[in-house]
């Protein structure tokens, strides 16, 4: 039975080695395959020896014999594992876009990031529902991570390089893509739904709600951020506005707020006499502290 084995495992390698049906092409499927003959073959040998009255010691060693084998492949198996994660992560270009604020940077993974909408993580207590922002935040210096359509806007702090968080930067997401793992692991919290139309909106607040969703948030991300709808007080005509992204604590985010967002909304609906910004938690606490915000 031990020399049927090795004859069986032999010519079972030979055939996936040199052209035979089980190398169509040679690949780890089909010498998964080929050790799977190989056992099965084993198994009803042992069975039929067992059957003709042979003791059990037969069938315990060609079923030892078959593990024994089979040990340097499951080895070679996890090793083409490690090669072709490795190989996906090296087939990742991840580019790099500036912004009008120099604390933020646009990385384009080369695939999509936002199937619709966007998302905004101002600190990492909001990252806990998105494994990548998550990990971005783990590196010392990221302050702020927000998702677009295809790029991932990254914000830092003041005292730290770009130069030092870019590899690091990219590994993470390298890292993020190969794992196969969800962008949200709630699919509830996935894109924000601030321009979306309620049967109980005003006719005002439907037309804004459009022009900020078709004309100006387009425009917004293409530097790398967002602007999210607050709210529109009919007594002062007053549309509330947050900003996210590299808009958020970008110096020219006041002239985008007044003399881009605030003029075309006054121009399309009467009903609008200003847009005023709302600010996040730590915005509101870095104005109080008295560090200028814009």
């Amino acid at each position: 039975m031990k020399y049927f084995g090795r004859f069986v495992y032999r010519a079972v390698l030979s055939s996936c080695n040199n052209g035979g049906f089980l190398s169509k092409p040679y690949n780890s499927h089909t010498a998964v395959r080929g050790i799977y003959i190989y056992r099965r073959l084993l198994f009803s040998s042992s069975s039929t020896e067992q059957s003709s009255g042979l003791t059990g010691s037969t069938s315990l060693k060609s079923s030892s014999l078959g593990l024994s084998q089979l040990n340097p492949f499951r080895g070679r198996f996890r090793k083409l594992n490690r090669m072709l994660s490795s190989l996906h992560r090296r087939s990742m270009f991840i580019q790099t876009q500036s912004t009008p604020n120099p604390a933020s940077l646009m990385f384009y993974p080369g695939k999509s990031v936002m199937d619709t909408g966007s998302a905004d993580f101002p600190n990492a207590r909001s990252a806990m529902s998105s494994p990548l922002a998550k990990t971005l935040f783990g590196i010392d210096g990221i302050t702020r991570v927000f998702y677009g359509s295809d790029f991932v806007t990254v914000t830092k702090s003041e005292d730290t390089s770009w130069d030092f968080l870019k590899p690091e930067i990219f590994a993470a997401m390298m890292d993020f893509y190969s794992s196969g793992q969800p962008l949200f692991l709630d699919s509830d919290s996935a894109a924000s739904m601030d321009t979306s139309i309620h049967e109980d909106d005003s006719e005002t607040v439907a037309m804004i709600k459009e022009l900020l969703e078709t004309r100006i948030r387009p425009a917004v991300q293409d530097d790398g951020g967002d602007i999210e709808y607050v709210g529109f007080d009919q007594d002062t005509g007053i549309v509330k506005l947050r900003m996210q992204g590299a808009c958020s604590g970008c110096p020219s985010s006041s002239v985008t707020l007044k003399s881009g967002i605030e003029n075309m909304l006054m121009h399309y609906v009467p009903e609008v006499k200003g847009v005023e910004q709302e600010l996040d938690e730590e915005d509101e606490s870095i104005s109080l502290s008295g560090a200028p915000h814009e």
